[in-house]
């Protein structure tokens, strides 16, 4: 019996709370054929060293999730630079950037080999190279421990063991209690899977004071109440690619208005939890009013995506997950800014 076919059924609830039975053996085995990425085999075909080298460079890119690197890294210097109370050794947050990068890029490149299996499934990801068969299964864990292990011994070396040993952590918690624990058996994944998305912060805070703070919480609260709203909408379109592959991402298990609700409910504790840190972190006028505007703004996004579910429609979900992206990065933008231009309450 072939790997999908011997994948069990799952019930899920479709919108009028039916139970819906969905396998991955439902759908045909997806993916691209076997191929020959050899340097030989490039030569052979008319192509060249470079051309090979770039290949494989872009293959490794890929690998690491770049775009999710971007993401996390948006949030780490703002959080630097609040930490300091202005701007940080210019030095210690490239380093810091360095660091997090092969932190993040480990973590990203274990999760492509572990999900590989459903990638092979889920028309999102069918380009990734494990699937296209740009890189083997060895050559992506050897490019995993390596670019975890060269991430520690950097933020030990150049920044202090504090940020060393967190960035460890969030390795070990994306690839081990997310990945491997949690992702296909809870459709809670996301909501405590993404306590590693929100070390980056912490791993940023550390290495300027080698400490954790009140600030330094309510920046990682906010990053772990912003996940769900940002990452249910996109799972909501893709609905259909996590259900074949018998992943129960909460769109997958429950129907589009309860989605719709905790996204709302969610969005509220992310807003409240961001004008925490006008009080406690000491926040002037930029931050306030970047946090209630941007706040405001992003409800309303969340509400509108809920009203529609409510009549059975999700087209407003990519909207939401570009937005979240939007509002997260503004907020993060304030952290920065308003240390540097301080204009007190």
């Amino acid at each position: 019996m072939s790997e999908v076919e011997s994948k069990p059924a799952a019930v899920v609830e479709d919108e009028t709370g039916a139970d819906v039975v969905a396998r991955a053996s439902d759908a045909p085995q997806t993916g691209h054929p076997a191929a020959d990425h050899s340097l030989k085999a490039a030569l052979a075909a008319g192509g060249t060293r470079r051309d090979w080298f770039a290949g494989r460079f872009r293959a490794y890119l890929a690998l690491s999730k770049p775009r999710i690197i971007e993401l996390l890294l948006v949030t780490t210097v703002p959080t630097m630079i609040l930490a300091a109370h202005g701007i940080p050794n210019i030095w210690l947050v490239l380093n810091t950037l360095i660091g997090g990068t092969l932190s993040a890029a480990s973590a990203n490149a274990f999760n492509c080999y572990l999900d590989r299996d459903i990638d092979r499934l889920m028309k999102r990801t069918q380009h990734r190279p494990l699937v296209t068969g740009e890189l083997t299964d060895r050559q992506a864990l050897a490019f995993s421990w390596i670019a975890g292990l060269v991430s520690i011994g950097w933020l030990w070396a150049t920044t202090n063991w504090f940020a060393a040993f967190l960035s460890a952590f969030a390795i070990f918690f994306y690839v081990v209690v997310y990945t491997m624990l949690l992702k296909r058996r809870t459709s809670q994944n996301i909501v405590w899977g993404g306590i590693a998305g929100c070390m980056p912060v912490f791993i940023g805070w550390a290495a300027v004071t080698e400490s954790l703070s009140w600030e330094s919480l309510i920046l990682f609260g906010l990053i772990f109440l912003w996940t769900p709203p940002h990452y249910w909408p996109l799972a909501v379109k893709y609905r259909d690619d996590y259900s074949t592959a018998d992943v129960p991402m909460l769109p997958v298990v429950r129907g589009r208005s309860v989605v719709g609700l905790q996204i709302v409910l969610y969005t509220w504790a992310l807003v409240a939890c961001s004008l925490l840190l006008v009080p406690i972190g000491g926040m002037g006028w930029i931050y306030t009013v970047t946090a209630v505007l941007s706040g405001g703004w992003f409800m309303w996004q969340t509400h509108a995506l809920y009203s529609e579910s409510l009549r059975g429609d999700g087209s407003r979900s990519m909207t939401v997950f570009h937005g979240s992206i939007a509002y997260l990065s503004l907020l993060f933008l304030a952290v920065a800014v308003d240390p540097l231009l301080y204009l007190p309450l």
